[in-house]
């Protein structure tokens, strides 16, 4: 598809997309500076930044509510960004692309418009940061800025076709025709984020947006999400569903020590979903279920000081019955009822290499129906890290999830709307 075609959404009927530019203009019943496509945490930030400097701001979305995925974000508490963010919390396939934003807008900034705000806030670990009472104060936050600055938000609007002008044209920018009107804009801001949690209204419409104007779309999975295994290791694990414990969870790239939660599909909790970020299908991930102790060591140890013991007593202060149970029919069953005293100590380092370094391979993952966020997205390569304008399109901004910027989990990803909503704002 060219540039200059409009893009058409794929439910709906073509034929009502033969438009030409005379008729769609004769039938223009709307202008403004700046369009904005999605309602969520890097739109309203963009628009009022772009409101407040005067410019006429519409905000559109296809959903009933605005800001669903802020509303449902930190189990309705909104994790809404960290004490600490750095680049290294953020993967792309341009590592540098997210340093300008992110440099030019800290969390304290956004902290200071939650005070500002009367938004009672606190610290969790790692550096996060929640709402005491409901997310909706973020989001109420984020309306009320677009109110004071005049930045209009439309709901329940979906988009039929964009077509760029000719940038000779006296009236050069983007012809936006919507299920409720037909818009021109000088500045078009795409802000739809990525395909997780479609229950939200989360699609690919930004994705074809992108590629509509020759973009390039860096392959999407879905990130942040629990792993499942359907081997006889996930029978076990989904046997422990609802107990959790501290780990180490890790592979060849990185380590997260964080909680890690069994369930009757798999492995959740913030270190898996930290890992899934930096796992491939096939790839074998490796748990650390005790990190502070080595537990071959602590094995061979008792063995001395206490011959007579089993496996499972020595083991018993670390984890919860029903664990060590399982444990023990996966990784030293032929032991189980052996004293440690008729135990070989190469079998004793088998067993504490089992418990601080099990390598377990995933099936998969639950897939965007509970990914936090997309990895992968609009190459950045291809757009402007200071302005976030397309540098294929002018007058075409991508910010937010849309891009090919995902960060860790902990407010990282909702600093990356506030810095790219901020960034891009400034200059639509």
């Amino acid at each position: 598809m060219t540039q200059n075609q409009a893009y058409s959404h794929k439910h709906l009927n073509s034929a009502c997309l033969d438009t030409t530019y005379a008729s769609v203009h004769q039938g223009l019943n709307k202008s403004v500076d700046v369009l904005i496509i999605g309602a969520g945490a890097s739109g309203l930030y963009c628009a009022f930044t772009a409101a407040q400097r005067d410019r006429s701001v519409l905000v559109i979305d296809h959903a009933n509510k605005a800001g669903k995925k802020i509303l449902m974000s930190g189990g309705g508490r909104c994790n809404f960004t960290n004490y600490v963010v750095e680049p290294e919390n953020f993967i792309g396939s341009n590592a540098h692309f997210c340093k300008s934003a992110l440099t030019r807008y800290n969390p304290w900034e956004f902290i200071g418009l939650v005070e500002k705000h009367g938004v009672p806030y606190h610290e969790r670990d790692y550096g996060q940061l929640f709402c005491d009472d409901s997310s909706k104060d973020i989001l109420n936050l984020l309306l009320d800025e677009c109110s004071e600055a005049g930045a209009k938000v439309q709901l329940k609007t979906d988009i039929i076709s964009i077509k760029s002008l000719p940038q000779d044209n006296d009236k050069q920018g983007f012809i936006v025709e919507t299920s409720k009107q037909t818009i021109h804009c000088h500045s078009l801001v795409i802000a739809t984020g990525g395909l997780s949690i479609p229950t939200m209204g989360a699609t690919g419409f930004g994705y074809e947006v992108a590629e509509q104007f020759g973009h390039q779309i860096i392959k999407t999975s879905a990130g942040l999400v629990p792993f499942t295994f359907t081997d006889k290791v996930g029978e076990v694990i989904a046997s422990l569903a609802g107990i959790s414990l501290d780990v180490i969870a890790f592979n060849e790239r990185i380590s997260f020590p964080r909680p890690m939660l069994f369930t009757h599909r798999g492995l959740s909790g913030p270190a898996m979903l930290q890992l899934s970020n930096y796992w491939q299908v096939g790839e074998a991930i490796h748990i650390n279920l005790v990190p502070n102790v080595d537990i071959s060591e602590l094995l061979k140890q008792a063995k001395a000081q206490h011959p007579k013991q089993l496996i499972r007593s020595i083991l018993t202060e670390y984890f919860p019955k029903k664990l060590l149970l399982a444990l023990q029919d996966l990784h030293w069953s032929d032991f189980k009822d052996k004293e440690l005293a008729n135990i070989k100590d190469e079998a004793l380092d088998t067993i504490g290499d089992k418990i601080n370094n099990w390598s377990i391979k995933p099936s998969g993952t639950e897939g965007y129906r509970t990914a936090e966020v997309t990895r992968g997205g609009v190459n950045t390569d291809e757009v402007s890290s200071k302005t976030f304008e397309s540098k294929k399109q002018p007058n075409l901004y991508f910010i937010g999830e849309v891009l090919d910027v995902t960060g860790w989990l902990g407010g990282y990803n909702f600093q990356w709307a506030w810095a790219s909503g901020k960034a891009c704002g400034e200059v639509v």
